[in-house]
C-alpha cells in the first residue's frame, strides 16, 4: 500500500501535493493525485468519477470540494454513486483538503476530487 499524497496547500487555481504544484483541479484516488478536468460545481457531471466508479473496491467515500463555497452536487451525480456504494461527502475545497489529509492519515479508503480555487 503507497502512503497517501498529503495536500499542502490549496488556492491560487490549483494544490501542493506532496510538495508539488499541481495547477488545476485535482482527484486523488488510490492514492494517486491526478489531473481532474473539473472546472466547477455547475459542470460537474457522472461522467467525471468514472475513475472512481471504475475503482470502486479502492473507495469506501469520496469527499467532493466544490469551490469556494460548499454546494448540493447534482441529484444525477448523487445517485450515480450511490448506486455504485461509493458514500459521498461535499464541502468547499479547502474543508475538504483538510478533511482528506486527516482522513487518508487513518488508513481509510476515500477518494478526493477537489476543484481547484
Amino acid at each position: 500500500m503507497r502512503q497517501p499524497p498529503s495536500i499542502d496547500a490549496w488556492g491560487g487555481g490549483g494544490f501542493r501535493v506532496a510538495g508539488l504544484w499541481r495547477p488545476g483541479s485535482l482527484l486523488i484516488l488510490d492514492d494517486v493525485a491526478r489531473d481532474w478536468s473539473v472546472a466547477s460545481l455547475a459542470a460537474l457531471t457522472p461522467d467525471d468519477f468514472a475513475d472512481v466508479l471504475a475503482n470502486r473496491d479502492a473507495v469506501e467515500f469520496v469527499l467532493l470540494g466544490t469551490g469556494l463555497t460548499p454546494g448540493l452536487p447534482s441529484r444525477e451525480v448523487r445517485d450515480v454513486l450511490k448506486a455504485a456504494g461509493v458514500g459521498l461527502e461535499f464541502m468547499a475545497t479547502e474543508a475538504a483538503a483538510r478533511t482528506y489529509n486527516l482522513v487518508a492519515s487513518e488508513g481509510r479508503r476515500v477518494a478526493a476530487a477537489l476543484i481547484a480555487v
